[in-house]
């Protein structure tokens, strides 16, 4: 039996816990609200783990930190929020591209630009997926409890080693910064990046021995000699102008995580057995769409909660599946109408998809939701 001990824990707090407990021992960063506790903590807590921590002149800095500790064969993080995000974009795509596994932890707040730096909004999910340009592979996780932010900055380690991709964790304010008391367990499996064979000849840093799309990754320092460019490239790692090469490259970086989507894919589910009006919610949204479900089946409305744990890839065959009951979706978000988009394409008219869109700041007070949700339902 696995041993468990308690702990009243923040949100930021228990992603520095799971990522130390994952076998992070880099972090670089730049203070920004609501995730600057996870720069703080960090800086505490790893030099006790023989780690290192680096507050860096930006945050365009601070993923390029991340991303050259990976390199050498360290488990490297970044935290941000927002702006922040935005700037680490095009260093994202450089990790994607060059295949470097980091967790990049993102706690969303309102924008854009400034914003509201201290209050909660969930304006950045199509960030997530599309913030850096080109074809590449996307990995995102969303917690919706202390807990869940330990548990996911482990998985989002264990998922960026095993693929060789950078994985995003993303939540809202509310869950970062909220407190509840959590039992962690010790027995977590923790995952290990893919290497090369000990003495391996002619070391070919980007061919996929294995046909699972994921090349073995060598560290630097360690007598390798191999190539790495965001530019478009061979096996070798040295830029090329070949078509074949190139649309070989894209479609492997691609194939590598949607082989595996529905593996990957999360997901909860909350009164869905033959629920008739389904709500689909993300991060402490999905707390208060809790309540609200229980109230409507209190009151004889067959309602239930659909919650996707894993943004990127989106569990859509499980989505698919429990729509059959369904006469209506209704999905509540922090934002202007975002993961709306992702239920409708799936849905594809077979019911109908209604937002309840909310971008002032404030979290959706459950009386609030309820009478919002009972107005949809009674159109």
């Amino acid at each position: 039996m696995s041993e468990e001990k308690v702990l009243f824990l923040q949100g930021n707090e228990a992603c520095v816990l799971g990522a130390l407990r994952a076998g992070m021992r880099f972090f670089a960063g730049y203070p920004i609200t609501p995730s600057s506790e996870i720069a703080e903590i960090s800086s505490i807590e790893l030099p006790k783990a023989g780690g290192r921590f680096i507050q860096m002149e930006d945050e365009i800095a601070s993923m390029a930190a991340v991303i050259g500790a990976s390199m050498t064969g360290v488990k490297a993080m970044t935290a941000t929020s927002g702006p922040g995000f935005s700037l680490k974009q095009e260093n994202i795509g450089f990790a994607c591209m060059a295949e470097v596994p980091v967790v990049v932890v993102s706690i969303m707040r309102m924008g854009p630009s400034t914003g509201l730096p201290t209050s909660p909004a969930q304006g950045d999910l199509m960030q997530a997926r599309w913030g850096t340009h080109g074809d590449h592979p996307a990995i995102c996780l969303i917690p919706s409890s202390v807990k869940e932010m330990y548990e996911f900055t482990i998985r989002a380690f264990n998922l960026s080693e095993k693929y060789r991709t950078p994985v995003i964790l993303m939540t809202d304010e509310v869950i970062a910064h909220m407190r509840e008391g959590v039992k962690l367990q010790e027995n977590y499996e923790i995952i290990e990046r893919k290497r090369p064979a000990p003495g391996a000849f002619n070391y070919q840093p980007f061919l996929d021995i294995d046909g699972d799309g994921v090349p073995p990754m060598a560290p630097y320092g360690e007598g390798y000699k191999f190539h790495v460019t965001g530019l478009s490239h061979d096996e070798n790692g040295f830029a090329t102008n070949s078509p074949e090469k190139n649309e070989k490259l894209l479609k492997r970086l691609k194939y590598k995580v949607d082989k595996d989507a529905e593996e990957i894919a999360t997901y909860s589910e909350y009164l869905m057995e033959d629920a008739e009006y389904v709500l689909v919610a993300l991060g402490s949204v999905s707390r208060t769409a809790q309540n609200v479900a229980r109230q409507l089946r209190a009151n004889g409305v067959k309602a239930g909660l659909f919650t996707p744990k894993t943004l990127w890839p989106f569990p859509e065959a499980a989505l698919k599946r429990r729509l059959s009951e369904a006469k209506l979706v209704i999905v509540p978000e922090l934002n202007l109408g975002q993961l709306v988009l992702e239920v409708e394409r799936i849905v594809k008219g077979s019911c109908d998809v209604k937002l309840i869109a909310k971008a002032s700041g404030e979290l959706f007070k459950t009386d609030e939701l309820y009478n919002q949700v009972a107005g949809v339902i009674g159109e």
